[in-house]
């Protein structure tokens, strides 16, 4: 769920190119910080920040709703359940909760019961819209004489909660879970009573049982073995025969259904009725010889009489088409998702879900001659300025613009542009580390872990993100999937000694992957039975929770996918991949609907902008334009992005509508989203559309270079071909006129042989992407395993302790080819004193060198500031002995403060050094790196460069070292 604003306009200024890998000064964490490696976060809430909000003081207290019996830790949110625990409208009991097939509600006497059939539905062919299968109680399960003041959560498990009523003399205990055609209920201090608005007709008398019918709908309750039920007007009600339990099924049964039908299908439910529901769990595994994600989803009953097991379950459609074995009897419930095919005496059920591969990015095969001029020149406006900057400061457009950076990272490696590759992981890395830094006090770019719901919020928040938990797998998934991209040439600054595990906290809010971790809720945003996200943490609606942007949420799943692969953790990768495969099955099913089984008859759109638990709706939440309501289910475009492709004629009915829609052959906004879409089924015409459109407006998180790029090479790759598979998570395969193009990407230290399933092998480099064809891409810069990276081969040797800064990146003996200047990037007003924020690096390696005692490092560096006043700018010299990657001696020099006059300054080691760490060693093909930052001020700083001797005013350091040799 997200409230957002109209389109923000990216304004490019001045910024720094960051290359190599930056670790940390280590630091002391300040108080209220717990350290995470070389991060932090605070567990001391930041100044003016706001935290959930809802009824009475649930903001510190969110227990408050649960029963003693509750399960200890963290609160689950963002579920379909999540109104009852999380009361934000309705304070004593919850809102419209969807089961399905069942949807309920909480009142004072008891649990409003609905099997909602008939769809409400809104809105014209061409305009915004929505259908809902809307809750209106059938009867309300109780006892006799209830009347609580509140219903409180008892317990819940994977897919089940148990809400709880007391008044004080009597007390109803209900199980409902997705799936479930069974409430189990316990009921202490008076009669289990069912009431009706009007008298139910009665079909069915035998034993213990009632069967009964109310506004067409069957269903059938138990009491009991020796109990009765006794009817009286609008009232079904039984003494329980001094038990406390019984349970109450809705039957699949239809309009045309029979009483004997109904008895027939009341004789087969009949055996699990008293198997009471007490837990339920997934598990999943990944088939890497089969790519295939195998998930079971296991029952655990307790018999309420005699010893049976099992139980009855309604699979959705994602679940019932990737059925691993079971058989589902003939009759289907109806539900918002479509039919739903139910197992009789079931204790688990499997699904075998294809896994059709992600890559970091599509491969270049297309980027030469004219082409690759032209995408060049994107990549030159992409790095012209800073790459992050115009994006607001909160953790949604945080997330926006880093994803933008590592899109264009990764295609700058592609082409051999390291120099906008490595600006763009400058300010990945920069901006990551400066939001995994907390420090005393700060309340901007923190995260803050609240124990109470055991949740990481960042601030600034965004969208809700605070104060309704809302949307942390729309914000993180960003987070994570720019991380990956930065550790795939930087393993050091990913590692948990450095802020790997600032990731993996990241991940684990959202989305924890680790049953027995009790620092956060298992899987919060992801509803592991319904196949997809919720965004919503209250879930407090009419219509029950809801996701818009599912394709947001297949970033987080991406993400995780990337992430693991890159950093070895097969556990996050797995988890990835089980949200990745399942949500793609769900997404083609409940946002897109090309079988037209979900969508009801009347609701004449081919996509959903929002998926609400009881419908959808052709609309967002933050316009009416039809390329945006189409669009926010494609954005971010990436190589996850790949499962939209899996349907090349859905696609083309998916354009076809928002041309209908919009009165407009060329899209309106979002045109690149909208492009990068269609061509996954007609890349040429794609691409000729952005060739005649070449002025569009660039969606706020898209970048001129990417989209061409991707159309480019689709074109010449074709459509994503899903009938091959490979034994890599990082695979794909596209056919164009008949023939397919294998391609996969290698983050290993060695040589992978990838097995595709007809029988084609390819072999891939380590850190390359590789298709059929014998052609490589660069896909993994330093790879984890390497001793880091031992400079380009192409640079001159370092031959003397005078090393001058050399645009982008370099430190060097050679000197320069003509005088430009980096910016480095302001301050922004935070105070950066001692501790690199957003630097600019400089690095020279391969060098072999003897210390000299009597020397000390020395430095020119020349600045301007032009007429800003106030700003301060500081530097830092690291030595890596032997080119393992690792800087063990490090100088912090005190911050110089420029003038507010235009002219060339001088900032020398004459300032003193602030900090140092280490000793002095001798240099064995080792490393020099110099970082340069704003430590105070707001504006940007212009810093010389490859100024040639003869133009004097050279940047240079000096090291204290007699250079022998390379």
């Amino acid at each position: 769920m997200r409230n957002r604003s109209g389109p923000r306009t990216i304004a490019a200024v001045a910024a720094a190119a960051i290359v190599g890998t930056a670790l940390p000064l280590l630091v002391t964490a300040p108080a209220g910080a717990e350290p995470v490696g070389a991060g932090s976060y605070t567990t001391a809430l930041p100044p003016g920040a706001a935290l959930p909000t809802a009824c009475g003081d649930i903001a510190t207290n969110p227990r408050k709703h649960l029963t003693a019996n509750a399960p200890a830790g963290p609160v689950p949110t963002n579920d379909w359940w999540s109104s009852l625990v999380y009361k934000r409208t309705e304070c004593a009991f919850s809102d419209n909760l969807m089961a399905h097939p069942f949807s309920f509600d909480t009142v004072a006497g008891g649990l409003g019961v609905d099997y909602a059939t008939t769809p409400t539905i809104t809105g014209t062919p061409t305009t915004v819209g929505e259908y809902h299968f809307q809750y209106g109680a059938d009867f309300t399960i109780g006892v006799a004489g209830l009347n609580a003041t509140e219903s409180k959560v008892d317990g819940w498990t994977d897919w089940t909660v148990s809400p709880y009523w007391s008044d004080g003399t009597r007390t109803l205990r209900a199980t409902i879970g997705h799936g479930s055609p069974f409430v189990h209920a316990r009921a202490t201090g008076g009669n289990a009573l069912l009431s009706f608005a009007s008298a139910p007709a009665v079909w069915d008398r035998t034993g213990s049982r009632i069967g009964f019918t109310v506004d067409g709908h069957s269903y059938v309750a138990w009491a009991p073995s020796g109990a009765q039920w006794t009817t009286s007007g609008g009232s079904i009600s039984s003494n329980l025969g001094g038990k406390d339990y019984f349970s109450v099924a809705v039957l699949p049964t239809t309009a045309g259904s029979s009483d004997a039908d109904r008895v027939s299908l009341a004789n087969a439910f009949g055996p699990y009725a008293h198997n009471h529901l007490t837990g339920t769990a997934v598990s999943w595994d990944y088939d890497e010889s089969a790519s295939t994600v195998r998930a079971t989803y296991r029952f655990t009953t307790e018999a309420r009489e005699g010893t049976g097991t099992g139980t009855v379950v309604a699979l959705y459609p994602h679940q019932s088409q990737n059925l691993a074995g079971g058989n589902p009897i003939a009759q289907t419930y109806l539900s918002p998702r479509g039919p739903m095919k139910v197992l009789v005496g079931a204790s688990s059920f499997t699904t075998d879900t294809r896994y059709h591969g992600v890559l970091p990015e599509v491969p270049a095969v297309a980027m030469t001659g004219g082409d690759l001029a032209t995408l060049n020149g994107y990549l030159d406006q992409a790095a012209a300025g800073d790459p992050l900057a115009g994006f607001g400061n909160d953790t949604y457009w945080t997330g926006k613009a880093l994803g933008r950076a590592a899109r264009l990272a990764e295609i700058a490696d592609q082409v051999g542009r390291t120099d906008v590759r490595d600006k763009m992981l400058g300010a990945i890395r920069g901006r990551l580390t400066d939001w995994f830094t907390a420090s005393a006090g700060k309340s901007e770019r923190v995260f803050y872990y609240d124990r109470n719901w055991g949740t990481l919020i960042g601030y600034p928040a965004s969208y809700g993100s605070d104060t309704d938990l809302n949307d942390h797998h729309f914000h993180y998934g960003y987070y994570i999937a720019a991380a990956a991209t930065l550790a795939k040439f930087d393993p050091a600054w990913a590692a948990d000694s450095q802020y790997g595990g600032m990731v993996d906290l990241l991940i684990r809010d959202a989305n924890n992957y680790d049953r027995g971790d009790t620092k956060f809720p298992f899987l919060r945003d992801f509803d592991i039975f319904a196949g997809h996200d919720w965004a919503a943490g209250h879930g407090a609606f009419f219509a029950g929770n809801n996701q818009e942007s599912s394709s947001e949420g297949m970033n987080f799943a991406n993400a995780l996918i990337q992430w693991g692969q890159a950093t070895g953790d097969t556990a996050v990768r797995d988890a990835g991949l089980y949200i990745y495969t399942t949500q793609a099955s769900a997404i083609q099913n409940y946002w897109f609907d090309p079988d037209d089984q979900a969508f009801p008859a009347g609701f004449e759109h081919s996509t959903v902008g929002m998926v609400w638990g009881d419908g959808g709706a052709y609309a967002t939440w933050f316009t009416a334009d039809p390329e945006k309501i189409h669009g926010i289910n494609m954005l971010p475009i990436t190589g996850g992005s790949l499962y939209l492709g899996h349907d090349q004629d859905y696609i083309d009915r998916n354009v076809a509508e928002i041309v209908r829609n919009s009165g407009s052959q060329v899209p309106r906004s979002w045109a690149d989203i909208i492009w990068s879409f269609q061509a996954l089924s007609d890349p040429d015409a794609a691409l000729a559309a952005f060739r005649a459109n070449s002025g569009y407006t660039v969606e706020e998180g898209e970048s001129r270079a990417h989209t061409f790029h991707w159309l480019r090479n689709l074109s010449a790759l074709g459509q994503v071909d899903t009938g091959v598979t490979a034994d890599h998570p990082l695979h794909a395969v596209f056919t164009k006129g008949g023939a397919r193009t294998y391609v996969a990407t290698n983050l290993g230290a060695s040589d992978l042989t990838v097995r595709f399933s007809d029988g084609t092998t390819l072999t891939v480099p380590p850190g390359k992407t590789a298709t059929t064809g014998a052609h490589n891409w660069s896909g993994g810069g330093t790879v984890p395993g390497d001793p880091g990276d031992p400079g380009d081969p192409t640079d001159p040797p370092v031959t003397s302790p005078v090393l001058a800064l050399v645009s982008p990146g370099k430190l060097t003996t050679a000197g320069g080819t003509g005088a430009v200047s980096d910016s480095i990037a302001a301050a922004g007003g935070a105070n950066h004193d001692g501790t690199p924020a957003n630097a600019t690096v400089y690095q020279a390696c391969g060098i072999t060198g003897t210390h000299d005692p009597s020397r000390q490092t020395k430095f020119a560096l020349r600045l301007d500031s032009g007429t800003a006043v106030a700003n301060g700018v500081q530097a830092r010299i690291s030595y890596d002995p032997t080119g393992s990657g690792t800087y063990p001696r490090t100088e912090t020099y005190h911050y110089f403060a420029t003038d507010p006059v235009a002219g060339w300054e001088t900032y020398t080691q004459d300032r003193g050094r602030a900090a140092q760490t280490g000793a002095p060693v001798n240099l064995n093909n080792g490393c020099v790196r110099l970082e340069v930052w704003s430590a105070i001020g707001t504006a940007p700083t212009a810093l010389r460069t490859s100024a040639t001797v003869a133009e004097g005013t050279r940047s240079v350091v000096e090291i204290p070292y007699t250079v022998s040799t390379r």
